[in-house]
């Protein structure tokens, strides 16, 4: 364990965002899908039956006629097809892989799915300490490597609940401090090893991260979920969904649910033009969140959203995600509350500004339409390179690491967001603001090392604090 003062050093790409192939390798698509179709218990219920099922929801019913969602069950007033009352495209391109096998000759199949980065999102934990951030797993179709109209991304996206919950952010010290190893693991087989026990066996009191209950389908705390880029037709859109089951009448059965894009209102709602029954509540929750959108940090800026706003896509091309045309520059009555809320802060900031940064921390936003927005008080969002158009993680783009080939990361994501969460890893690592605590004997309880073999799962042994 860190003394408080004493310095930790993470690298980024061993630590935070993982893309080596040597270590990506050991994880495999076929492998998490499984895993989740086992855990629901259900007998007869395979990954490939979970995958097909999934992709049917692209599809409008019947479908394959096994009674799960289809992007046509509920429709918009003008009887086209719709999500939480909003636009909704219908059918998807991606609904034909409802009748492929991507497990077949997964080294060369084109419908495979290739993982091609893993990424600790401590950042994202719960200010309360209820979980401790997501922890990902992003997969590519093969077929997308070569062919930019057959690319399909999945990411699963699991919220690690933490294993202290009583002692808050920093029962999960543990988890960090796993990370924060692998940095200090010169082997890439022995990281790769970790690593893959991390996601798929938990390590001590650590559970694993592949869990339905990570995924959707814990009702009792925050989940994850899983999100798709799709681009498998020509208007690129993000899209997420829940791993649920659910039971009646003695049967049980358990789904990729589509669910909406949070922090994803729609476009409609900052409209100066175009009504909507919702646009008069929706402006009264962006005005009362000024203050945490005019905060002059790119990094630490916020927006909520509540679920009635938020649609069940995120489209990138177009204008339907495109905040600020939508939000144009006549007079509107969200307009109005968002001047009066910038002058009573005594903000210099301007409307416009306010809702470039809420366009930044929609999905199609922070992976396109935002790039080199100017965002007011000096601030700029990142740009990106033409290699990385759409996404941070690129399956068409490798690069020669230390330990061999590994994907290739987007500029805005290696100059800008890893060095954030670095130094919010190191700081909850060495106790430094806003982390400091003095530990208590529990906080002693070292995590298998990356190396180690045969550790006991249920009571890891523990160490005395050095700073006791």
């Amino acid at each position: 364990m860190a003394k408080p003062g004493l310095e930790v050093s993470v690298d980024p790409r061993r630590s935070l965002a993982v893309t080596d192939q040597l270590i990506l390798a050991r994880f495999s698509f076929e492998e998490v899908m499984n895993r989740l179709a086992e855990q629901s218990g259900i007998p007869g219920l395979t990954g490939l039956r979970l995958y097909q099922e999934w992709w049917d929801t692209q599809r409008p019913g019947p479908g394959l006629g096994l009674g799960g969602a289809h992007c046509d069950d509920q429709t918009l007033e003008d009887g086209l097809p719709g999500f939480n009352g909003f636009a909704y495209a219908c059918p998807r391109a991606e609904g034909s892989q409802a009748q492929e096998n991507p497990f077949l000759n997964p080294d060369t199949h084109h419908a495979a799915y290739v993982p091609i980065g893993l990424f600790n999102r401590f950042d994202l934990a719960a200010e309360d300490g209820s979980d401790c951030g997501e922890y990902r797993i992003v997969f590519a179709r093969r077929s997308g490597i070569t062919n930019s109209r057959s690319r399909n991304l999945i990411a699963f996206e699991g919220v690690l609940p933490n294993p202290k919950p009583k002692k808050g952010i920093h029962g999960c010290r543990k988890v960090m401090r796993f990370w924060a190893e692998l940095s200090q693991e010169p082997d890439p087989a022995v990281r790769a090893e970790a690593l893959h026990r991390f996601y798929f066996e938990g390590i001590g009191n650590i559970p694993p991260v592949i869990d339905i209950d990570n995924f959707g389908n814990a009702t009792d705390r925050a989940t994850g979920q899983v999100r798709t880029n799709q681009f498998m037709q020509s208007t690129w859109t993000l899209r997420e969904f829940r791993v649920r089951k659910r039971c009646e009448g003695g049967s049980c059965v358990m789904r990729f649910e589509p669910d909406t894009v949070k922090t994803n209102p729609a476009g409609v709602l900052f409209s100066s033009k175009v009504g909507h029954p919702l646009k008069a509540d929706f402006a009264e929750s962006l005005a009362s969140q000024v203050g945490t959108l005019a905060t002059n940090d790119l990094l630490r800026y916020t927006m909520a959203t509540e679920e009635r706003f938020n649609t069940g896509q995120s489209n990138a091309s177009g204008t339907e995600n495109l905040y600020v045309h939508h939000f144009g520059t006549g007079a509107s009555p969200l307009r109005t509350q968002l001047q009066q809320r910038l002058s009573t802060l005594r903000s210099t900031l301007t409307p416009a500004n306010i809702v470039a940064r809420a366009q930044t921390l929609s999905c199609a936003g922070c992976h396109q339409l935002s790039t080199g927005t100017n965002l007011g008080g000096g601030l700029t969002w990142p740009s990106k390179s033409t290699l990385y158009t759409f996404v941070h993680v690129s399956e068409r783009t490798l690069e020669e690491g230390p330990d061999g080939p590994r994907y290739g990361l987007s500029e805005s994501l290696v100059g800008t967001f890893l060095p954030y969460r670095q130094e919010l890893m190191e700081a909850f690592l060495e106790r430094r603001p806003p982390f400091e605590q003095h530990p208590g004997p529990d906080d002693c309880e070292e995590p298998e090392a990356p190396g180690a073999r045969g550790a006991k799962k249920d009571k890891p042994p523990k160490e005395p604090c050095e700073d006791d």
